[in-house]
Order: C-alpha cells, then sequence, then structure tokens
C-alpha cells in the first residue's frame, strides 16, 4: 500500500472517447493532440492507448522527439513549428509534419533544402500564431516553390467554439472558407483542419473549409474531449458521452475526532461548529490539487462525498468526514474521476479542467489500466 496520490489511467475510457470523436466526424481523420504529457494522463502510454487515432499533435518538437524514441511510429504534427534550421532539421530527421505560422519559418524552409510537410496556420481571429489570410498567396507560392516541398496543408484554430452565444466562430469560419478558396483558385490542393474538442461538440467537424479537393480531408483535432471532460459550460462529459480517463486517487494518512471549536490547518481557517470526524488525505497541491480551490470542495471517500476544509498544503488535504460512513486510515479517496467530474472540481478551484488535469505534479504516480 502507497501513501502517495496516483493517477490511474483507463485506455479503455481513452479508446471509448476517440470512438465518440468519430461518431460525431464522420469522414474525418483524427489528429488526436497529446500534447502537455497528454494533458496530464502521460504522453507514451497515451499515444499507445489511442494506436487507432490517425495522427498525433503535440505542441513542441521535443515532445515528438519522446515520442519517437518510445517507438512510436505514428504521424506526428508538432503545432508549436520549429525555431531555427537546427529544429526543422531535427524534425525532417525523425520524420515529422510541422505547422509554420510564420513569415521567418518560411524562410527557414527556403534556405533548408530538405523536404517536410507542413500546416499552414492561417490566424483567423485568435490573434496567437498564424499569418494573415491577406498574405496566403505569398506564403503559399513560396512553400510550393521550394524544390523539396512536400504536402501543404491548412489549418486555423477557434477562439470561441465553447461559447454558442459568441458570434466570433462564424466570423473565424467563414474568414478561413474565403482563405481555402482563394488557395484553391491559385492550385493549391491539400487538406485542411479547424475544429478542435468544442468545435466537435458543437457540430462544427463536417465544415470543410471550403469546397474541399477530391481525395482531402478534414481533419479534427480533438483535445480535452479524448481525455473525457467536456470542454462546453453548459454540457457535462456525461451528456455528451464522454468517459473520464483519469481518476486521481489517494488514501487517508489519518482520521481524527476533534471537539467542537477545534481549528484545521494552516490559519485556522476553518472552525469546528460541533464535534467533528476529520480525515487527512495524503494529496496537496505538490501533486496537483488546486490550491485555491474553495472550502467545501467534494472529494469522494469510500464512494461518499465529502467536502475539503481548511487550507490545502503541499502534501495533505482535510476533509470532513462528519455524518458520513465510518472511514479509516488506508481507505481511498478520490480526488477526481469517476463519480466526480474533474469539471466539478475545477468550478470549485476558480479554473478550467485543462489546469488541473495538465498540471498533475511529477511525483503523482501514473497507472494505465485496460
Amino acid at each position: 500500500m502507497t501513501q502517495a496520490a496516483v493517477a490511474v489511467i483507463s485506455a479503455t475510457a481513452l479508446r471509448h472517447n476517440l470512438r465518440r470523436v468519430r461518431e460525431l466526424a464522420p469522414g474525418c481523420p483524427v489528429l488526436a493532440v497529446i500534447k502537455a504529457d497528454a494533458y496530464g494522463h502521460g504522453l507514451v502510454a497515451v499515444a499507445r492507448a489511442l494506436g487507432d487515432a490517425d495522427a498525433f499533435a503535440v505542441a513542441r518538437l521535443e515532445e515528438a522527439v519522446q515520442l519517437r524514441e518510445a517507438g512510436i511510429s505514428r504521424r506526428i504534427i508538432v503545432l508549436g513549428g520549429f525555431i531555427g534550421n537546427e529544429e526543422l532539421l531535427e524534425a525532417v530527421h525523425h520524420g515529422l509534419e510541422v505547422v509554420v505560422h510564420d513569415l521567418e519559418q518560411v524562410r527557414v524552409l527556403e534556405a533548408v533544402p530538405a523536404g517536410i510537410d507542413a500546416w499552414l496556420k492561417i490566424d483567423t481571429g485568435m490573434g496567437r500564431l498564424g499569418i494573415a489570410p491577406a498574405v496566403l498567396p505569398e506564403v503559399l507560392a513560396r512553400l510550393r516553390g521550394r524544390p523539396a516541398q512536400s504536402a501543404v496543408r491548412l489549418m486555423t484554430h477557434l477562439a470561441a467554439a465553447d461559447d454558442p452565444a459568441s458570434d466570433q466562430t462564424a466570423g473565424q469560419l467563414a474568414a478561413f472558407e474565403a482563405a481555402t478558396r482563394a488557395a484553391r483558385r491559385l492550385g493549391w490542393v491539400g487538406d485542411v483542419s479547424m475544429a478542435n474538442s468544442a468545435g466537435i461538440l458543437g457540430g462544427l467537424a463536417t465544415r470543410t473549409g471550403g469546397v474541399l479537393p477530391t481525395g482531402c480531408h478534414n481533419w479534427v483535432r480533438p483535445g480535452l474531449m479524448l481525455y473525457g471532460a467536456s470542454p462546453l459550460p453548459d454540457r457535462t462529459a456525461a451528456s455528451l458521452g464522454l468517459l473520464p480517463a483519469m481518476s486521481f486517487q489517494s488514501r487517508l494518512l489519518a482520521v481524527r475526532q476533534l471537539p467542537r471549536g477545534s481549528r484545521v490547518g494552516y490559519g485556522g481557517d476553518w472552525q469546528a461548529t460541533r464535534d467533528s470526524v476529520v480525515g487527512v488525505a495524503a494529496a496537496g497541491y505538490a501533486d496537483g490539487y488546486p490550491w485555491h480551490s474553495s472550502r467545501g470542495t467534494p472529494v469522494l471517500v469510500n464512494g461518499h462525498a465529502a467536502p475539503v476544509i481548511g487550507r490545502v498544503s503541499m502534501d495533505m488535504i482535510s476533509i470532513d468526514l462528519t455524518g458520513i460512513a465510518p472511514a479509516r486510515p488506508g481507505d481511498p479517496v478520490i480526488l477526481w474521476g469517476n463519480g466526480l467530474p474533474v469539471e466539478e472540481v475545477a468550478r470549485c478551484a476558480g479554473t478550467i479542467p485543462y489546469e488541473l488535469l495538465a498540471g498533475m505534479g511529477p511525483r503523482v504516480l501514473r497507472r494505465v489500466t485496460d
């Protein structure tokens, strides 16, 4: 028995969620986003569990190299692209595909006689990475003029697909479709990609970015939904047919009987208003449990909901067990997972599920089950 916090990763749930993506985006190849250590779930383990994905997307070159060194042979796209010719040559060496989002990258490509598949990112309104639609003809001409240039595909990133009340998504889609039509008039033929998890769940996955050339595809890029969490603020993962892939678990270190008036934790913020039973679990902000969670954030102890009390510390949280089934040291505590969606914990902490999952501490053990 270990006192350490453990993240139990369900390969079955991951594969279920991938199938759900395919149901919602029929005919669309799936570019599974496994950046940031697969949203805290473990980069290599998730890549192996999702071996039926058509390709993988990571944020950085180092992540892609780690996958290659682990024997992952699927197509890998580096969303952050590359900086300088050294990184470009390393991407070529490992058989990677890169996102091109800046004119300086185009210059580097022109100076390096190496073939590589490129995804040209168009900034349609995110305002982060991407070339302006106005310079698309110039960039396409320069890329297609490279003697060693392989395929060029077009992509964009939706900024507000999780907000159905926003008109930004419609504007971005219109801008992207106009750009793809302009590219086609210039003789471009290739795949496109635009729908993230929120776009897929919102029914945008089958938009084709203008009329696609015969034999070309609209790739979808699921991230959060692959891990069984909802990116939509008004929909639960369960209502969307998703299964949580991570169960963040720990155990009780102690169970104490405290009289009325007792204080718990740093600063004595919480004070018992009655004789209380307080459990102490082996998990804290060093494990990725949010320090800024509100008092009353639920956990599950032996399957029963109980509130966190006092301040979250580095290695421990305190839990009010008064009035629930008897508990003893060693009993399991679920911090989020089956029966307690990570989205609910995120709301209590005033954050988003992305941060909780990707912020999992390095000392947390990952255990993959199938």
